[in-house]
Order: C-alpha cells, then structure tokens, then sequence
C-alpha cells in the first residue's frame, strides 16, 4: 500500500477562521495559540473545530500552551473520533512564515502550523507543513 500523500491544503470554514482571527486579534500583542481538530484525507486537512488554549508564556514573541488544556483538548478531539490537523498561533510582530523556534519546536510533523500575522495592521493567515526542519507552504481553501 503507496504512504499517504503530503498534505498540500487545509480546508477550514469562514466561521472557524473568523474564531481564529477573533482569537489572535484579543489577545494581541501576545502570541494567541490553539489547536485545530478535523481529519486528513487524500493530501488534504479538513478542520472540524477551533480550540483556542492559553500561551502559558504570555509572550508577544513565543508561545507555549497550557498543558492541562492541550490534555483536555487531545481527549475531546479523541472522544469525537477526530484528529489534530492543525496548530494555530500568531507573531503580532512577527513574520507571516515559521521563526527558527516554531521550526526547532514543531512536535508534531503531522499537523498543519498557522501563522497569523499582521505585517500592515491587518491579519492575515498562512499555513505551513513542517517535517524534519523543513517548511512546506499549504493552501488555505476557506469555504462557507
């Protein structure tokens, strides 16, 4: 049986993306984080649901989530037979592409990263495969 292919897009609805923008743009000028639930499928990540966490650090340039939320958040995406497609964070100040931190930190080679950014004052969203120090750009389809 041929691997599954590399993911190459997320689909993610206008009303999940909106609770992401809500999310990065409150919580500014800290880093917001989450995590994104769904399933992956035919090269293609399907996200089902935005679970906003708690950057422990509060930092405007790192984050980490909470670990006792990303427990609860691993065992509701368990309980509702989905997977973790994502991880969502944003860098107010930041570059809309991965930093070195985000590439040394990417735990999880499964998952889409989302960068959000705001490098004219307003936010924008770019998605990132990261697998073994490498950085693979992915197409945000937005449906309705």
């Amino acid at each position: 049986m041929p691997p599954n292919p590399l993911p190459r897009s997320i689909e993610i609805s206008q009303t999940d993306m909106q609770h992401m923008h809500r999310d990065v743009a409150q919580r500014a000028p800290e880093e917001a984080c989450g995590l994104l639930s769904g399933q992956s499928e035919a090269g293609v990540y399907r996200v089902a649901a935005v679970i906003p966490t708690t950057n422990e650090l509060h930092s405007p340039v790192r984050y980490r989530i909470d670990p006792q939320e990303q427990i609860a958040a691993f065992n509701q995406i368990d309980a509702q037979g989905l997977e973790l497609v994502g991880i969502y964070h944003s860098h107010p100040a930041g570059p809309s592409f991965p930093s070195a931190i985000d590439i040394a930190e990417a735990f999880y080679p499964e998952a889409a990263y989302l960068i959000w950014s705001a490098p004219t004052g307003e936010w924008l969203c770019h998605a990132f495969l990261i697998q073994d120090q490498r950085v693979m750009r992915l197409e945000i389809s937005v449906f309705d």
